[in-house]
């Protein structure tokens, strides 16, 4: 179900225009020179405006956006993954898996200026589009997409740094490049209005062209997981049920879900869309940084499962098998997998079967899974029970969970309890096994305020590591106007 036209038009704008391209890195999104569009000639026409938006996409699957910087801020501090690869290979990595990184570290860098780069760009979108002649009710679109964006990128800079630097507009002046933090509090404000206005003009559905485009759901969705994190439980409610009533629907077979022929399925609330195109403009490296490592069409093998997460899986769930690769067996899709080498698990989620083409990496057409209807048919069971409506809490977990046993009634019994704290630790569980490998356990688990005694043999710390640290080279750069979380 997914769309080339579009895809293909993310890689062709998102190199198109000079003040736009900042976002290439790497190889992703290299063209020759000539290609390029004077910035002064930009934010002209509607088609402008069409390659301005297109661009905000394309960077979503940048490699600050979805390879290592996420991977040591979103993912290895968690009990759920750790490093991978071979011993010696990035051991920077470590250092989020103890909980000794330090604020000169690469990656806090690189994930710090992926959002930026990307706010950035909605920015431009923002201030730029209001003045073009223009078709208004798509010029209304393309700014509520921009705002989807920009929440997005505010929210996990929030989740992972605390307080940051609110930034609203491009830059008109000196005065405005170098801002101090602002409130935690104030940014989470300003995500939610955000996404209150985009969810107010954007469409349930798209044609064929325009899949994988942000949505009203998809506003709503995001909106009740930022409020999950402030523990806004009725606003969660709201949003969420009012997801439900949009015709999403979960995947038949969990493990299927994942392949490329099902992307933007109907469990898609939203998804960051790749193609293997030459040139590399649409293709991403997150199947490839955590790919089957030491086997052609395999990959790096970094952010692997650990046992800790494989033990997690009630007995029998077929979700244990879909989520982790384990070393010997062989996949559905039939790939053999050598029964020795560097670990002994891989992410099954970013897998891609290793005799699928490729032109630039192992993986490159896979798209990432952001938020999906079991992640909020799972929000809305939670803000069920904290509100106290029981039976609504248990109906949406068991929709999660019969999915998941797939008609086989001698496994994954429902839950019944009635129970509020029982309940809240069988929702939180089920987000575990359900969104495992998902880039969500380690804020998950400190939002829930368990973080000290899941993480804590791991060296995780209560007043300091709820956050990790602002760039150093940030405070540098802002001749210390930008101060450092506690600790570090």
């Amino acid at each position: 179900m997914f769309n080339n036209n579009f895809k293909y038009a993310l890689a062709f704008s998102s190199c198109a225009v000079l003040m736009i391209a900042q976002g290439c890195k790497k190889s992703f999104l290299d063209v020759p020179p000539q290609a390029q569009q004077p910035s002064v000639e930009f934010f002209k026409t509607q088609d402008d405006a069409t390659k301005a938006v297109n661009s905000i996409y394309a960077n979503l699957r940048e490699w600050k956006q979805t390879a290592f910087a996420p991977i040591a801020i979103e993912s290895v501090g968690s009990d759920e993954t750790e490093k991978g690869s071979s011993e010696s290979d990035a051991t920077f990595f470590n250092s989020y898996d103890n909980f000794t990184v330090t604020a000169s570290d690469g990656q806090l860098q690189d994930f710090w200026n992926g959002q930026y780069q990307s706010i950035n760009l909605c920015n431009q979108v923002l201030d730029n589009i209001p003045a073009i002649s223009m078709d208004e009710s798509l010029k209304n679109r393309y700014m509520a997409e921009a705002k989807f964006v920009r929440a997005y990128n505010y929210f996990r800079l929030v989740r992972a740094f605390g307080d940051v630097v609110l930034r609203q507009h491009v830059p008109k002046d000196a005065s405005e490049y170098n801002l101090p933090r602002t409130a935690k509090d104030q940014i989470y404000a300003f995500i939610e209005k955000d996404l209150t206005e985009a969810a107010a003009v954007l469409p349930q559905t798209y044609g064929p062209a325009d899949i994988g485009r942000a949505t009203k759901g998809a506003a709503l969705a995001m909106h009740a997981k930022v409020a999950m994190y402030q523990k806004k439980w009725a606003d969660v409610l709201n949003y969420t049920n009012q997801v439900m009533g949009m015709g999403y629907s979960l995947f038949p077979n969990f493990e299927q879900e994942f392949r490329i022929a099902n992307e933007n399925s109907t469990e898609s609330v939203f998804e960051i869309q790749a193609q293997s195109l030459p040139g590399g403009a649409a293709n991403s490296q997150y199947s490839q940084v955590q790919g089957v490592r030491g086997q052609s069409g395999g990959g790096w093998g970094f952010n692997v499962p650990t046992q800790a997460l494989a033990d997690a899986f009630e007995a029998g769930d077929p979700r244990r098998d879909a989520t982790i690769i384990f070393r010997g067996e062989t996949t559905p899709e039939g790939d053999v997998v050598a029964a020795t080498g560097d670990n002994p698990r891989y992410n099954q989620k970013s897998y891609v079967p290793f005799t699928r083409p490729f032109l630039q990496n192992e993986g490159e057409d896979q798209n990432v899974r952001v938020i999906r209807y079991a992640e909020v048919l799972l929000m809305n069971a939670e803000a069920a029970n904290e509100t106290g409506n029981t039976s609504q809490a248990l109906s949406s977990l068991e929709m999660v969970r019969a999915r998941a046993r797939g008609g086989n009634n001698a496994i994954l019994p429902k839950v019944t309890t009635t129970d509020q704290g029982a309940l809240r630790t069988a929702i939180w569980h089920e987000r575990q096994v359900e969104l495992a490998m998902e880039f969500d356990r380690y804020f998950d688990v400190i939002r829930q305020g368990r973080a000290q005694a899941i993480f804590g043999p791991k060296g995780w710390t209560p007043n300091k590591n709820e956050v990790w640290p602002v760039p150093q080279n940030e405070i540098d750069l802002s001749a210390g106007l930008l101060t450092q979380n506690p600790g570090y």
